[in-house]
């Protein structure tokens, strides 16, 4: 008899977790909490309404369904330390403390950190004054990266290509309030230039097993145009990036931020994402997050061969297990609400069309739900089409075939997906 495991949160991402989970021998039954209709269709899943900022009633939830393993999939439960919560109630739960998921929660603290230990990122500057940091702007001359510190759910960031949309942003963030809270400060820093890579490794102290990379596409609209988003597509493996640049990735900054963590008292537990920028300069960090990355999360746990709940397991126990990948790409293609990142309806009828093979191909759901015996949206990204295939460019065929079939009333999705491919 396997354990169970519980999966916290209730999007594409958690969706991907349960049912990787439930793939494994040491696992009886995933619950996810609040869990999704979609995610109570997955064999061996099951959906428990709880939110997952009711740190207490997860907890019960846990102790009366006798878990074993907890896996927390957003961000916003890790900086309100759910954590530390669990430890306290002596439960196993892979994740990092209220204090390391800080590495997400304030870019001055991420950024504060490499700058100290010499890990490759853009020069950066911070700021609580909005006068202060328009005279910064108007010194500095665009193009300009505009962050606001705290979390804003992948939207806080503003790559702007002239002064005046630089100070416009620090309007909204600052004196608007954009993003609440996570605007009082903002980090100002250069504009890399080059392509993106996304590198999660799993952690546990200064213990470090890098996953496969992929490459995420932000901005809501072809041609990588239109605002940043928490992400409209993702591939891997990323050939043109992979190799070199990825062993040099590896030393230069995954391993030393988790040193690092650990050496300044807040050693890390659980997923450490580097979202890296490769310039001609070699790697250098746009940002870190505390957890798997979303749609990335959807395009790497299906080339994952080894057991998820068996690598977690070991990870913990201070071993780092060697993990087997399928040669085969993955592609995935979000399905978003129009207006999305900004406002959007909710409750618009879908239908899935069938998809080209169940063991190569599958929808993992963001922002749905199940009404009068269909679908329909209840979010800005609503799904996503996650193809595998023996090489990236059959995956993205066998992607874009299944969404032509489809007819997608209020949704829209980006048709170039991998385009750095071309």
């Amino acid at each position: 008899m396997g354990m169970k495991v519980l999966v916290i949160g209730g999007g594409g991402r958690e969706h991907a977790l349960a049912w990787k989970f439930a793939q494994s021998d040491k696992v009886s039954e995933v619950l996810v909490a609040p869990g999704s209709d979609a995610i109570d269709d997955e064999p061996g899943c099951r959906s428990v309404a709880v939110p997952e900022n009711d740190h207490s009633a997860l907890i019960s939830l846990a102790q009366k369904e006798g878990v074993g393993l907890t896996m927390v999939g957003p961000e916003a439960p890790l900086v309100a330390g759910l954590v530390d919560d669990f430890q306290k109630a002596g439960l196993k739960v892979f994740g990092p403390t209220k204090a390391a998921a800080t590495i997400e929660g304030s870019k001055q603290f991420a950024k504060d950190i490499m700058k100290k230990y010499n890990i490759p990122t853009a020069e950066f500057e911070t700021f609580t004054d909005l006068e202060e940091a328009k005279a910064y702007v108007r010194r500095a001359g665009a193009p300009i990266v505009v962050k606001a510190d705290g979390l804003a759910a992948g939207k806080g960031v503003v790559v702007a290509e002239t002064v005046d949309e630089a100070l416009n942003a620090l309007e909204e963030m600052m004196d608007d309030r954009k993003f609440g809270d996570a605007g009082e400060s903002v980090v100002i820093e250069e504009c890399l230039r080059g392509e993106e890579l996304s590198y999660m490794a799993f952690v546990h102290g200064r213990k470090v097993v890098p996953m496969v990379t992929a490459q995420d596409h932000k901005r809501a609209f072809e041609g990588d145009t239109g605002p940043n988003t928490g992400g409209m597509g993702a591939y891997s493996p990323v050939p043109h990036l992979d190799g070199e640049w990825l062993k040099k990735a590896e030393e230069t900054v995954l391993r030393p931020m988790a040193e690092a963590m650990a050496d300044e008292g807040v050693p890390f537990t659980g997923i450490l994402y580097g979202g890296l920028m490769i310039t001609e300069h070699g790697a250098k960090v746009i940002e870190f997050n505390a957890r798997f990355g979303d749609p990335e999360t959807q395009v790497i746990l299906p080339r994952l061969k080894s057991d998820l709940a068996e690598v977690i397991d070991r990870v913990m126990s201070g071993e780092e297990p060697e993990l087997e990948w399928t040669d085969e790409a993955c592609v995935g293609v979000v399905l978003a609400s129009e207006g999305y990142p900004g406002s959007y309806e909710k409750g618009i009828p879908f239908d899935l069309p069938d998809v080209a093979d169940p063991d190569k191909q599958r929808w993992f759901h963001a922002g749905s739900k199940r009404r009068d015996g269909g679908w329909q949206t209840n979010g800005g990204r609503v799904l996503l089409l996650s193809t595998l295939a023996p090489d990236l460019n059959r995956a993205l065929e066998s992607t874009y075939a299944s969404l032509n079939r489809g007819t997608w009333n209020g949704l829209f999705y980006r048709k170039d997906i991998a385009h750095q491919l071309k």
